[in-house]
Formats: C-alpha cells, sequence, structure tokens
C-alpha cells in the first residue's frame, strides 16, 4: 500500500496542519477523525487495514486530515462564538487547503486526471463533519459514509445561536430546505451512507440519525440510513465491521 505523509503550512488557518494518504489511485476520499483524535487514528484503529484490499485495488485513496477541535467543537471554556468561528475556519481549511491537494496528489495515480467527485467518512464527530461537507457543498462532495454521528452544531456548541450555527447544522439547514432548492438535484445525484447502532453511548446519535434521515426523506432524497443492533456499541469495534460492509456497496 502506498502511504505518504504531508506536513503543509495553511494560510487559512496560519499553521502547519498534517495529513496522510492510504493509497495510489482510485475514489478520492477525506476522512474525518473522530473528536480530539488525530489524523492518525484511523490508521492506529485498524480502520485504514480494514479497508486495504479497497486501497490496494486502486479501488479508493484515502485522505486523513487532522481537526482543530481544541479550539472549535471540543473548546467548552471558549466563547461559543469564536467556537463557531473557528469551526467555520476549519471548513474553510478543508475547502481552500485539502481540497486542490486532493485533486492534485489523486491526479498522478488516475494517469494525471482527478476522479470526479470526492467522498467524506467519518466515525463519531468525524461522522458529523462529513455530513455537514456533504450538505454543504454536494457539488465537491457526492459520496458520504457516515457512521455513529451527531448532525447538530449545538450538539457541541449549547445555549447560542447565529448564522454559522445554522450553516454547521445538517439537520437544521435540511429542515428549512425547500424542494426547489439547487442542491437537491446533487443530492439525489450522490450516494449516502449514514449507519447507527443501538447499544451504548449511541442514543444520541440514534436521535440524530432518526432526524436526519426523516429531513432527507422529506425532500426525496434518496438515502441509506441503517440502523444496527443492541449490540453495536459507539466503539471502534462496531466502525471496524461496519467500514468494509458499506464500502462493499459504495465502490461496487
Amino acid at each position: 500500500m502506498k502511504i505518504e505523509y504531508y506536513k503543509e503550512y495553511s494560510k487559512t488557518l496560519g499553521r502547519d496542519m498534517e495529513f496522510k494518504v492510504f493509497g495510489h489511485a482510485g475514489k478520492p476520499c477525506i476522512a474525518f477523525p473522530a473528536q480530539n483524535e488525530r489524523f492518525f487514528k484511523y490508521e492506529d484503529s485498524g480502520i485504514i487495514n480494514s479497508m486495504s484490499w479497497y486501497i490496494e485495488q486502486g479501488r479508493i485513496q484515502v485522505f486523513c486530515v487532522d481537526q482543530i477541535d481544541s479550539e472549535s467543537l471540543s473548546a467548552d471554556w471558549m466563547n461559543p462564538k469564536d467556537r463557531i468561528e473557528h469551526q467555520e475556519n476549519y471548513y474553510n481549511y478543508i475547502l481552500n487547503d485539502i481540497v486542490p491537494r486532493v485533486y492534485e496528489i489523486n491526479s498522478e495515480g488516475n494517469n494525471g486526471e482527478a476522479a470526479e467527485g470526492i467522498m467524506v467518512f467519518g466515525v463519531s464527530s468525524g461522522a458529523y463533519h462529513a455530513v455537514n461537507f456533504f450538505v454543504r457543498r454536494p457539488d465537491i462532495f457526492d459520496t458520504v459514509l457516515a457512521l455513529s454521528g451527531v448532525y447538530r452544531s449545538e450538539f457541541f456548541i449549547k445555549n447560542y445561536s447565529d448564522d454559522l450555527m445554522f450553516l454547521n447544522s445538517p439537520i437544521t439547514s435540511l429542515s428549512f430546505m425547500k424542494h426547489d432548492h439547487k442542491y437537491i438535484e446533487l443530492y439525489k445525484k450522490a450516494r449516502i451512507v449514514i449507519c447507527v447502532g443501538q447499544g451504548d453511548w449511541e442514543q444520541e446519535c440514534l436521535n440524530d440519525t432518526r432526524d436526519i434521515d426523516f429531513q432527507f426523506h422529506r425532500l426525496n432524497v434518496p438515502v441509506w440510513v441503517d440502523y444496527w443492533g443492541y449490540d453495536k456499541p459507539h466503539d471502534w469495534p462496531s466502525w471496524l465491521e461496519q467500514v468494509p460492509y458499506f464500502l462493499y456497496h459504495i465502490l461496487d
């Protein structure tokens, strides 16, 4: 398996940011880490190994990015306005810095042409990021695999509301979306897979998964929402089982 490590300065964030790329070609996939985890967690946890056949066959190329949760999603001690502004800065970092690099690196292994559309993936708060980026920019992100996520910004940043909170809350954004919105047709063309277990520590995620399931169906957007059993907790063993199962269907 081809593995490359990058540490590059981000003008958007004003600092060096790290990411790691697994694979030489195929569908580019940005993998967002779980809350407070680092870009190498998917490798250390075995998730990358669970994807290895698809990576080695050139079916998927995984870009494991870092996060700034200590300034946004996890920064309970900070002013909520500052926290959501940092979250928006992270959104712009992915769009302005990571997406161009994804296309550039991906094109190197695809005969000089980057694959059309980028997949987004994540577990736990990584699933939140994946769905948030997809809902906001389906013109860039055309496939999503989200496992055990919550999909409301107010879950992380409580007792505060403004335009950025709305933009970064997929359930809320979709609930106000009308059937003639320009993104609806893009959503309908996308592959959307959202999964949640019903075991320990999944209740908040289960509630949000039901809510976002309802919103997509309200807009007549086809989505595969899979509810796994009561023996599937909010934990790595569940995700290690789910990832290869869903990749088999997504990359068919």
